[in-house]
């Protein structure tokens, strides 16, 4: 296990078709990853193509160990001679990349700080400005509270952005509250957004819009006539669920509309879906939006809103496929919503029609397995330019025609050649049937060279989060699981369990009001799968997963003993806890089917805390300090139960200013090395005396 391999001919060729050296591509792979590996990976997203499409940009994410953190960087490449070229250089990182729409400037959002701590040097977020063929930024916006999103018009003549204002509620205790300033109050502050409009050839700077409104999105459509905005009154995350609103404001009439929300509330399947991802159609009249939903199939809508008559257009998928993301955009030139969507474990770009009061064709962009990240159109619709992560290579930039039915891709990057000489687990799909008989698929990594003549593999069953999401069929390294233990000997399956999205509407909502049954008899499935297979050993066996995949780590181990050890990160252990705590408070709805005191037996059994006493899995638990989404609380009754109460191997490791992810490179490093030695120690026996 674990042997170095050439590549293939054929996978040469394939790979030399992408647009690189065969050369390259032919080294013989040497290297067992390790999990220091993991932070020398870059990582990118937010493709960006030039107008003209001869040049393409993207933020390039890595780790720093001196600044303990991740760093992004904004990086260009010439999509012909495919030069490449860093733009940033700062200590922080810069985000939100748009192109003028002439071609010859990058705008970008980015914190600086000087001595002097005055705008637009003073920590926080402002607009700069890059010239075409120059790394010398400069400042546009110097905002004392920081600008909060912007966006070029049509032109390139204008710049519209948020800014942050501090506003209180005027209610009757207001005066209260200042009155006694230093508590914290449950509400009562709220930072809103006003509009501005900065003329950028003389910096003359105008309010568009102040209206006291929280905007979490805005877009301003080609003639500037009608802004669209996503609002709420107030900041509380749990006002996105049901609580948000569109809004369109006209310039000319100066009159605002919300628009008439009935096709994603009270006809959705749940009322708390939060809204996002806004696109005007260059026609000047049409808005496309989306909205998710947890445990429910997200939806897309298109509509006019100055047009009290027009219904909204729902756009439907097709076949199995589910929405993904926020990023809508219009193809230029065209008549196409385009949208990514998840489809058995791949993330593919959908196009579809938008006739005059319906939807019509919709189109596969580009075939193939593709796990697509971030897309952007070049200005005449025939180009398109987007990140793609593979069975060999991490996140790298393909170019392709955008029109095309028949469209191939080449790849323009190779932002990760370290990987080059890497021994790659052997990944494939899975299935296998669930008790109830229906069809369940997950990720299967193997060591590399792995025969079934070799014998059983130790497992980890690598379970991810959500559970509205789903496992990728890519080269994956993660803190969270996967290439680390591949490398070490461990076979690693990732279900995509019932709940999981890319797999149609039914099998997404299965899990709803099913949770801490219907997906771990799934999962189960797969594991006995793999040890009738010969592949894996059922007397060697953990697992782990982080948020929703922290959850299910709990009630595996509450519902069988034959994990001989579990990391358990960021996860559930009581749903009424989680109402009370978690900042989206309708996830638990949703899946519970009701309010604690509507639904108590639903919220009893999905909560491991009712089945903590058949816990016999020495457990690692990892959770943020300062996790929102699933509170220290749960990690912390996990620990008590299992340390004070049942006598069950714990450690419960707890990560300083950490929300609820981990966002420090020391913090990443530690949860690896813990996840690795306690599963030797537990699972394959090893003294600790003899771990490395």
């Amino acid at each position: 296990m674990g042997r170095g391999y050439r590549l293939t001919a054929l996978a040469a060729i394939c790979a030399a078709t992408m647009g690189l050296s065969s050369g390259v591509l032919a080294a013989e792979r040497t290297h067992q990853i390790t999990t220091d590996d993991f932070f020398t990976i870059g990582n990118m997203g937010n493709v960006r193509l030039s107008p003209d499409g001869k040049h393409a940009l993207w933020l390039e994410s890595r780790w720093d160990k001196e600044l303990d953190k991740t760093q992004k960087d904004l990086w260009l490449i010439d999509t012909k001679s495919r030069k490449t070229s860093r733009l940033t250089f700062t200590n922080e990182s810069e985000s939100s990349p748009q192109w003028s729409p002439d071609g010859s400037a990058v705008y970008y959002l980015v914190k600086q700080s000087r001595e002097d701590n005055k705008a637009p040097y003073n920590g926080k977020a402002q607009v700069f400005r890059i010239n075409l063929g120059s790394t010398e930024a400069v400042p546009v916006t110097k905002e004392a509270e920081g600008v909060k999103q912007f966006q070029l018009s049509q032109d390139g003549k204008s710049l519209y952005f948020l800014t942050n204002k501090s506003t209180t509620d005027k209610d009757i205790w207001a005066k209260v509250r200042a009155k006694h300033g230093a508590p914290k109050y449950g509400h009562g502050k709220v930072t809103t957004n006003p509009l501005y409009k900065l003329d950028l050839d003389h910096y003359q700077q105008s309010l568009v819009l102040d209206d006291d409104k929280v905007v979490w999105n805005f877009s301003v459509n080609q003639d500037a006539s009608q802004i669209a905005r996503i609002t709420t009154q107030d900041n509380e995350l749990v006002n996105l669920e049901g609580w948000s609103n569109i809004e369109v404001y006209n310039t000319q009439s100066q009159q605002n509309k919300v628009l008439e929300d009935s096709a994603w509330r009270e006809q959705a399947p749940s009322p708390y879906g939060w809204l996002l991802g806004l696109a005007w159609h260059e026609d000047n009249q049409r808005l496309a939006f989306r909205i998710d939903f947890d445990g429910h199939p997200g939806k897309l809508f298109v509509t006019k809103p100055q047009d009290d008559k027009a219904k909204p257009i729902q756009v439907n998928t097709e076949g199995d496929v589910t929405f993904n993301s926020s990023d809508i955009h219009w193809r230029p030139g065209s008549d196409e919503i385009c949208y990514r969507g998840y489809d058995h474990a791949r993330v593919k770009l959908f196009c579809s029609e938008i006739e005059r009061k319906s939807q019509g064709d919709t189109r596969t962009v580009l075939a193939g397995d593709l796990v697509m990240g971030s897309y952007s159109f070049s200005h005449n619709g025939k180009k398109l330019a987007f990140s793609h992560n593979g069975l060999e290579h991490f996140s790298d930039l393909f170019i392709a025609d955008a029109a095309s039915k028949k469209a191939k891709y080449k790849r323009l990057t190779n932002i990760n050649p370290q990987v080059d000489s890497w021994i790659l687990p052997e990944i494939s799909v899975v299935k296998w049937t669930a008790p109830d008989g229906s069809q369940v698929e997950g990720i299967l990594d193997l060591p590399a060279g792995y025969k079934k003549s070799d014998g059983p593999l130790p497992l980890i069953v690598q379970i991810h989060g959500g559970p509205t999401s789903a496992t990728p069929y890519a080269l994956q390294h993660r803190s969270y699981g996967r290439a680390t233990f591949t490398a070490n000997g461990w076979a690693l399956l990732s279900p995509n369990y019932r709940g999981s999205t890319g797999y149609g509407d039914k099998f997404l909502t299965d899990l709803v009001g099913q949770e801490h049954e219907i997906e771990v008899a799934d999962i189960m499935a797969g594991v006995d799968h793999l040890i009738k297979q010969g592949i894996a050993d059922g007397d060697k066996m953990a697992v782990m997963g982080w948020s929703n995949g922290g959850y299910l780590t709990n009630a595996l181990i509450s519902t069988t003993n034959r994990f001989k050890a579990a990391s358990s990160g960021a996860g559930v252990f009581d749903q009424r806890l989680q109402w009370m705590l978690e900042d989206t408070p309708g996830h638990v709805i949703n899946f519970m089917q009701g309010l604690p005191w509507e639904k108590p037996e639903a919220y009893t059994h999905g909560s491991s805390l009712t089945h903590a006493d058949k816990i016999k899995t020495p457990t690692l638990i990892h959770i943020g300090e300062n996790d929102q989404r699933v509170p220290l609380g749960h990690a912390q009754g996990l620990y008590r139960a299992l340390k004070h109460y049942l006598n069950v191997p714990v450690e419960l490791v707890v990560y300083p200013g950490e929300g609820h992810g981990l966002s420090k490179y020391q913090h990443r490093q530690a949860k690896m090395d813990w996840d690795k030695l306690w599963f030797e120690h537990y699972v394959l026996g090893k003294q600790m005396d003899e771990a490395k």
